[in-house]
């Protein structure tokens, strides 16, 4: 067995626990880093951070794709690095050989899967950021009984087939498919959940959306103190609902497997970067905003700090944030230290319609703002100039807000394109469970290619 197959099986194990994700040679290091950089002010993160940052471009410099851009301990001499490269050319980016690392592979969100090594201080650091999170939830990381609803499990058969989950971690953990939360299946879900008593939950928000929604349906009382979500965006609609149905403390993150920036929130539109994950920057997206609008569209831009074997410098993203245009460098390097809040991830770069003149149009994920009783949406471009509106509503969803949501959708939208609204239970998944804003069919494929954009299949 290969030493990168040897450490991808011992962090599935208990054992990788300790001696993986919790290393003592770099976990406690991590936290006490984590807890100096929350109680510093802007000078002292801004330090660190440009120290950290001096050391990781000095390392990427050794990589092949480092010594090819010519490229010194300036990040503006360095350039911006999409997913192609990084795809295409993974030998590039690595550093050297490292005998303790894992590979890990993108879910391809953004159409474009990926292969990456990660080192043992990175992994160690990652595991630290999120038990700093569920300490946020006054629940202790160590030893919590844990429930996972997602799509990372995928490998293992019986978590994608199994209503009743599936036991990991000695006992700790049980695991659930989010394909698998469905009508047919809630009842040996939330039995299974009754047996288990999970302390926390963690899953997607459309598969907790769902979880909770057909809790209610079937008068299914169900009790979770901690919620952990992350990998989509989790709308202040979903939020309350999760608090109602399961009197949940609940903690939303935005991170990506390339580990580039890690945001988080404990109350809905109350996000903040986390100091010292990584080097963020703000890049202005051109993108249609509505006309007069006080705000500005930005692809999220990151250096990678804690990959010593695979550093990503300046890599985008594909995600967008919407801030205010009045916003300049300070606040947005404030914002990046986490000193300032922002409401949320708009979705990626590669969600968008293509209309019938070739205008694309994104940042649609604002189409339910201020239309009550939606928990999610989904839009389906079936052509060119057609597209269907799928909408998952709360209870009290009524004619008003489809047509106010109608009249959002118009005012986005040319008027050549043929709109639909249909109410739905379910959206369209993604082979690992995720549920995409925007759906593609194959009519609109080619145009989507010929922008350099990936299409979002789901079928």
């Amino acid at each position: 067995m290969s030493a990168l197959a040897f450490v991808d099986r011992l962090k599935r194990h208990v054992v990788g626990e300790s001696f993986v994700r919790r290393n003592p040679f770099y976990y406690e290091r991590a936290r006490r880093l984590l807890d100096r950089l929350e109680k510093a002010s802007f000078e002292g993160r801004r330090a660190w951070t440009r120290e950290q940052l001096v050391r990781t471009l000095t390392a990427a410099r050794y990589a092949e794709y480092g010594r090819s851009t010519g490229a010194g301990v300036e990040i503006g001499s360095w350039p911006l690095l999409g997913k192609e490269l990084l795809r295409d050319r993974l030998a590039m980016f690595t550093t050297g050989s490292e005998w303790f690392a894992a590979v890990a592979n993108t879910g391809g969100t953004a159409g474009v899967p990926l292969k990456l090594v990660r080192s043992l201080d990175g992994i160690v650091f990652e595991q630290a950021c999120i038990d700093r999170l569920i300490q946020g939830l006054d629940v202790s990381p160590r030893g919590v009984r844990t429930a996972i609803v997602r799509g990372d499990n995928l490998q293992d058969p019986r978590t994608l087939h199994s209503p009743d989950g599936v036991s990991a971690n000695a006992g700790r953990s049980r695991i659930f498919c989010a394909h698998a939360v469905s009508p047919q299946n809630i009842e040996r879900i939330a039995a299974s959940l009754d047996h288990f008593k999970p302390q926390l939950l963690c899953a997607y928000p459309s598969a907790l959306e769902t979880l909770c929604r057909l809790l209610v349906e079937r008068r299914h009382p169900l009790s979770i103190a901690a919620v952990l979500t992350s990998s989509e965006v989790l709308k202040p609609e979903g939020w309350a609902l999760a608090q109602k149905v399961l009197g949940a403390r609940i903690c939303d993150y935005y991170g990506q497997s390339e580990r580039i920036a890690l945001a988080y929130a404990y109350a809905p539109r109350e996000y903040r970067f986390l100091p010292g994950y990584s080097y963020v920057e703000f890049i202005p997206h051109v993108g249609l905003l509505p006309e007069g609008s006080p705000d500005r569209l930005y692809e999220i831009v990151g250096t990678s700090f804690w990959n010593s074997l695979m550093p990503l410098v300046r890599y985008r993203t594909g995600d967008l944030v919407r801030l205010p245009a009045s916003w300049g460098a300070v606040e947005l390097e404030e914002l990046s230290l986490g000193l300032r809040s922002f409401p949320g991830i708009l979705g990626r770069e590669q969600e968008v319609m293509v209309c019938p003149s070739g205008v694309r149009l994104t940042g649609l994920d604002s189409i339910p703002d201020e239309v009550e009783h939606v928990l999610r949406i989904q839009i389906v471009q079936e052509t060119l100039d057609s597209a269907r509106i799928r909408v998952v509503p709360s209870e009290a969803f009524n004619d008003e807000d489809s047509a106010r949501l109608l009249a959002n959708v118009r005012s986005k939208l040319p008027g050549d394109v043929k709109l639909g609204i249909e109410v739905a239970q379910w959206l369209e998944r993604t082979p690992r469970g995720k549920t995409p804003l925007i759906i593609h069919r194959p009519p609109v494929y080619e145009a989507l290619k010929r922008a350099g954009i990936e299409p979002h299949r789901t079928q």
